[in-house]
């Protein structure tokens, strides 16, 4: 299916743009979507948070960026051709580039919540995050490993019921890890059947919504070397995935698999599915990072609204010298778009 016009349903409503970490690089790429708007053919996305941050670092940058402080997403469609608008979620002081800060804390999770908000009462299209820095935050006594569960919990909190699963788009892949932010040692007491079934349910059901793929192929990876070797490598990949991809055949999706992890994502083998659950983060982010490090985007699917974010963290050592790359957050921004128009038709 053709990717739909962004300029239909919902193009009176702008994105949310939350702020991430303001000692990141967050700013910098903002900035840069935004100069190249047009370009692009982005859709009128709103800042929400610090205006002086873009100030600022529009001056570091030597870029000229109007910025215009706006009082609903409305207002920030008619500003967005002449200016970048901001939804104020102010810092209590002042973040140098590269020095994060857990002072910052506060305003980070005050942009997130008001962008989610904004989304769930209809006033914009979708949520595209900034960076966060999980370790700035914990340290001010945040309870989340990561956007991905505290997007569901804010979504639950409304009153929505929320299965949070992260895929990563870019190059042509789509990759999910079924288990994601945890250490390595404990994915295999994590990993069960009942996730893995779960999991391909929802990235299934998101992709016929939100990508136009009416029968998605889905690639499950095996755990262990080998996919396990019928068991002399581990007995996961025949006693907990065998099993899910059982149940989800039994069910008419079209799935395969465990298949070894490292003959998955060569381009030949890329022809045979839409999307790849690999059992852990890394076995799922190193294929499509490696691919499209500089244009990936990662998308939520299972909430009741669209969030995409860049496929990359914080940058602390580059924010503020100009060296940061806008790419996967225009990417970013234009696949927010596209979901609304298609989320949108599928209502219709």
């Amino acid at each position: 299916m053709a990717s739909p016009s962004v300029g239909g349903w919902g193009a009176e409503k702008p994105v949310a743009l939350t702020m991430g970490d303001p000692a990141g690089i967050g700013a910098d790429i903002t900035l840069m979507s935004w100069l190249r708007r047009e370009a692009e053919g982005l859709r009128p996305f709103v800042f929400v948070g610090d205006a002086a941050l873009l100030v600022d670092r529009a001056k570091q940058l030597g870029l000229s960026v109007p910025v215009a402080m706006v009082g609903s997403a409305q207002e920030a469609v008619t500003a967005f051709a002449a200016k970048l608008p901001v939804l104020p979620c102010p810092l209590p002081e002042p973040i140098r580039p590269g020095i994060p800060s857990a002072s910052a804390a506060s305003a980070i999770i005050a942009a997130i919540e008001r962008a989610v908000a904004l989304t769930l009462d209809g006033e914009a299209a979708a949520v595209v995050t900034n960076p966060i820095a999980k370790h700035v935050l914990a340290k001010a006594g945040f309870p989340h490993p990561g956007h991905t569960e505290f997007l569901g919990a804010l979504a639950e909190a409304r009153g929505h019921q929320a299965t949070p699963v992260m895929m990563l788009c870019g190059a042509g892949l789509r990759v999910v890890p079924i288990t994601i932010h945890i250490p390595l040692a404990s994915v295999p007491t994590a990993l069960t059947t009942a996730l893995i079934i779960e999991t391909a349910r929802v990235t299934a059901g998101g992709l016929k919504r939100y990508f136009g793929i009416a029968t998605p192929r889905l690639a499950l990876t095996g755990l262990n070397p080998h996919a396990g070797e019928d068991g002399m490598l581990g007995h996961e990949d025949r006693e907990i995935i065998a099993p899910a991809l059982a149940v989800l055949t039994a069910e008419r999706y079209h799935v395969s698999g465990p298949h070894p992890a490292d003959t998955l994502f060569h381009s030949r083998a890329r022809e045979h599915y839409d999307v790849a659950l690999a059992m852990y983060h890394d076995q799922a982010l190193i294929p499509l990072k490696t691919l499209a490090f500089d244009e990936g985007v990662n998308v939520t699917l299972g909430l009741p609204f669209i969030r995409t974010s860049p496929d990359h963290g914080t940058a602390f050592d580059i924010a503020g010298t100009g060296k940061a790359r806008p790419d996967s957050l225009i990417a970013a921004l234009r696949l927010a778009a596209q979901m609304s128009v298609r989320a949108e038709a599928a209502f219709l």
